[in-house]
């Protein structure tokens, strides 16, 4: 890549107290010839004050928060700190998947804007060294460690909010690349940077100053030349991406999955009813599954792994055509069609579903994407997942109940009061273990749902129907 060396891993510099990286990203503009923050914006509410008053209010308001299970994972989901990170939160609503391989134009043109953008929340920060709220009140960040600890923010400013300003820089960059897609994006900034005030880590103040130090280092990263000519690039990059969108009848690079993995069971729900629109979806003109030759190698691998174990593959569904993609937008903006709502979301209003379930790209579109199930071969039935696929709740997510990295089960339930079992917390993890060990990756908010780490067309939507 053009101008941008450096080691991309796990966490980002919080504002002087962490860094694993061996340099940041090169600014577009050095920090000596941007606003100075501490002149640009008020000090943090006095503790007398009636804005500190709406603070601690806000911070009570997150702990409530916190007994949604479905907002509660997000937030901490949310606290991971790092460009990879970040950048794989915002691209769903974005509509692409961006990284360094498959977008390198793109992820320069975010790495080195980011990094222009919020270089000036540090100077604020270590000029007021506001006290955060968990530590105000004496207890600990809801993220238990895992994902950041108490120790990570403790000698670290809390004002402006570092996790705003990268957020909203984050969309604003993205949203003016991608204009079409501006208010999911934007929807998805707004809620990350709800999820400082839920995880304890931010007061709303923090928040709403981390969100002005963003628009303003926004405003003068435009005056870098440099910066609008790898923005030109990176929207020719994104023009470019779209355009390869493979014809209708162009399939050659894919198989049926039971032409290599012929012992695979198939359920396609989609051809169906039992599904949560409740009828067949537009481009299912036969129950049969497809995937790229790539990834259904990778799945015969899979099969032969778990055939050992004594199970075969149940598949729900694999390639997606895009015209599925568009019939599941239309249902779901007909707020009056709720026909599967006691089936597959009882807990949820319809409205909520774009963009936090449906999206108006899938990955399964590109054809690398695989929703599974496993079949024990001495039963003869389906094994006990302890949950039925395509049910939108906390209870799909792989940590419900259990650490999906460690395999440990841990318990809990949900405030409905569903729950698993120690054993159906296991069965996940076996069809889990098997999917990643032959390259797949799992997503964090359906059991069910994997993608080929190496997809061969990670930019390609595909239109041709399953017949």
């Amino acid at each position: 890549m053009k101008n941008l060396k450096l080691f991309v891993v796990a966490a980002l510099l919080f504002g002087g107290c962490i860094s694993a990286l061996a340099q940041d990203p090169e600014p577009y503009i050095s920090l000596d010839k941007m606003p100075n923050i501490i002149n640009c914006l008020p000090a943090p509410p006095d503790t007398s004050s009636e804005m500190f008053q709406h603070d601690k209010n806000r911070f009570f308001w997150g702990k409530q928060q916190r007994l949604n299970p479905e907002r509660a994972a997000m937030a901490r989901r949310d606290a991971r700190w790092g460009y990879n990170y970040i950048l794989d939160i915002f691209s769903e609503p974005f509509g692409m998947h961006i990284s360094e391989e498959e977008t390198p134009e793109i992820w320069e043109l975010m790495l080195r804007g980011i990094n222009t953008i919020t270089q000036i929340r540090v100077a604020p920060k270590k000029h007021y060294m506001r006290q955060r709220p968990f530590m105000y009140y004496h207890e600990h960040l809801f993220t238990n460690g895992a994902e950041e600890s108490d120790a990570d923010l403790a000698t670290d400013g809390s004002y402006p909010s570092g996790h705003t300003a990268t957020a909203w820089a984050t969309a604003l960059i993205l949203a003016e690349l991608n204009p079409e897609n501006a208010d999911a994006i934007f929807a998805r900034a707004y809620k990350y940077s709800e999820s400082r005030v839920i995880v304890g880590a931010h007061w709303q103040s923090d928040i709403e100053a981390g969100r002005l130090v963003a628009a303003i280092g926004y405003s003068q990263v435009h005056n870098s030349p440099e910066f609008c000519e790898q923005m030109a690039r990176a929207k020719a990059e994104l023009n470019r991406l779209r355009g390869s969108q493979v014809a209708t009848d162009d399939k050659s690079g894919f198989v049926h999955i039971t032409d290599v993995v012929p012992d695979a069971i198939l359920e396609i729900r989609y051809f169906g009813t039992y599904n949560f629109v409740g009828e067949r979806m537009d481009g299912y003109l036969a129950p049969t599954a497809m995937l790229t030759r790539e990834a259904a190698a990778a799945l015969k691998a899979v099969s032969d792994d778990v055939k050992a174990q004594g199970y075969r593959l149940k598949i729900f569904d694999a390639y997606r055509p895009q015209c599925a993609v568009d019939h599941f937008m239309r249902w779901a903006q007909d707020l009056d069609d709720t026909r599967m709502k006691q089936y597959f979301y009882p807990d949820l209003n319809k409205d909520v579903l774009i963009p936090d379930y449906i999206a108006r790209k899938s990955g399964h579109t590109r054809g690398s994407t695989v929703d599974l199930t496993l079949f024990d071969m001495n039963t003869e039935k389906e094994v006990d997942m302890g949950g039925t696929f395509d049910w939108f709740g906390v209870e799909s997510h792989p940590d419900f109940c259990g650490n999906p990295d460690t395999g440990k089960f841990t318990g809990g339930k949900s405030p409905q009061g569903r729950k698993i079992t120690a054993q159906q917390f296991k069965n996940r993890m076996i069809l889990r273990n098997a999917m990643m060990r032959h390259g797949f990756k799992p997503l964090d908010t359906e059991w069910w749902h994997f993608t080929l780490k190496n997809e061969p067309y990670p930019s390609t939507y595909f239109t041709f129907p399953l017949k």
